[in-house]
């Protein structure tokens, strides 16, 4: 008998089917990650239930929001004609009375037009430095935006602004000038950083005071203590963070450098800066620091923030850069070095690139908190959106009122918060891509 013959031999392919319901969709999706076990099926229930509770009582709260009305007694007032007596109900109508108070604090309402450029502008500046796509050509915007910001911010004469600009043009030409005459790296900084002084000693007021007779470019002067709001936090934490990272890096350099003095002022700085709480260091910007200056002095205490939260910031990028050049393998310095590059060209072309790729995510979230502790200036009577909701909640018409406040001041913060996480995480992937 030959196989042909047998009956259990198929001579017909069976027809495709579909796999079991329980492989495949949905379904296989909730086994393998809500089901995969008693104690996971146990942990989604508690956690739906959980969802559901808070669910259940916020979404009422926010679907019934009111958004107009003059104080909490209105809001009040049309809930219980249009929903009835205490149900639950949102009352956003006091971001619709105090939005501008919130945003701008108390910066003249007929210029709100200039904080609002200002933050456009600035967003255009930095764009070439977070994008290497877009032509190099437009750093040089980047490099004229914050003379241009602070101009636009606090007003006064446009030469004030052009006349400062030229002392860092000074600095510049004499840094090229003395690298390609002399060809030491040092005593061209030395005279990068002598020049800028001595032409804002000497020509500064000189220059910007002929200009202005000429060409008279004004705006209306506003002063630091009418600014407020997310106007204030905004550029307490954006100069804290352009300023904090070169500084950071130099500090990071100096830590691990073979110069005695410049390595322990660089080691006792940043432990002094990180042993004590950033609202120490504030109010010693606002009560200490005039008794050190001359008599008469009028420092900005705007400008104290911001010199004390840039040195805080930088104590702790430094060491945030500092783990990420130990991170890399002695031989990087090695090959540097047999390359025949000098100290400076080493790290600018080989050790600071990777070692600043490594440091990125703790670079990022130590700007992210320092955004974040912006907050605190209003233990020294500066109104930053915490100190202008109190002020609100002191008003007979929002008094009692709480959590709409909280919720919009959380909501603001978590934008600027999260689109620095977000693009913390394209620079990684981009940078693993370029990599591989």
């Amino acid at each position: 008998m030959t196989n042909a013959n047998l009956s259990y031999v198929r001579e017909e392919m069976l027809a495709p089917q579909d796999p079991p319901l329980g492989q495949t969709g949905v379904i296989r999706w909730l086994r393998e990650n809500l089901f995969s076990s008693w104690l996971n099926a146990i942990l989604t229930i508690l956690s739906v239930w959980f969802v559901w509770t808070v669910v259940s009582h916020l979404f009422p709260w926010f679907y019934n929001s009111i958004w107009s009305g003059g104080s909490l007694n209105e809001c009040r007032e049309i809930r219980d004609a249009t929903l009835g007596e205490g149900a639950s109900a949102a009352c956003f109508a006091v971001i619709s009375d105090r939005w501008q108070q919130l945003l701008f604090g108390f910066y003249p309402s007929d210029g709100y037009w200039r904080p609002i450029l200002a933050l456009f502008l600035f967003l255009g500046s930095i764009m070439p430095v977070l994008f290497a796509a877009l032509p190099r050509k437009l750093l040089l915007g980047t490099a004229a935006a914050p003379f241009v910001l602070v101009w636009l911010l606090w007003g006064g004469s446009i030469w004030v602004a052009v006349s400062v600009a030229l002392g860092f043009v000074a600095g510049f030409i004499a840094y090229r000038v003395v690298s390609s005459s002399i060809g030491s790296s040092l005593l061209a900084i030395l005279a990068a950083i002598a020049a800028p002084i001595l032409y804002w000693s000497v020509l500064h007021g000189p220059v910007s005071g002929a200009f202005s007779g000429i060409i008279p470019i004004e705006l209306p002067k506003v002063q630091s203590k009418e600014f407020g709001g997310f106007t204030l936090s905004v550029i307490i934490g954006i100069a804290g963070i352009v300023l904090s990272l070169p500084l950071g890096i130099l500090l990071a350099l100096g830590r691990q450098s073979n110069l005695f003095l410049i390595k322990y002022v660089s080691v006792g700085f940043i432990e002094v800066i990180r042993g004590v709480p950033l609202i120490a260091w504030l109010f010693t910007a606002s009560l200490l620091l005039n008794y050190f200056l001359p008599p008469g002095t009028n420092f900005d205490l705007m400008l104290r923030v911001i010199i004390m939260v840039t040195l805080f910031s930088a104590a702790y990028i430094a060491e945030v850069i500092r783990g990420g050049l130990a991170a890399l393998p002695r031989g990087q310095y090695e090959a540097a070095d047999a390359l025949g590059l000098d100290y400076w060209l080493s790290m600018r072309l080989i050790i600071l690139p990777q070692a600043l790729k490594i440091s990125i995510p703790g670079i990022v979230n130590t700007f992210i908190g320092l955004f974040k502790d912006t907050t605190l200036v209003v233990f020294i009577g500066l109104l930053d959106p915490i100190g202008l909701a109190g002020a609100i909640r002191a008003s007979t018409d929002w008094q009692g009122i709480y959590w709409e406040l909280f919720i919009f001041i959380g909501l603001m913060f978590f934008i600027f918060c999260y689109s620095m996480g977000r693009y913390s995480l394209y620079l990684e992937k981009k940078l693993q891509r370029e990599h591989r």
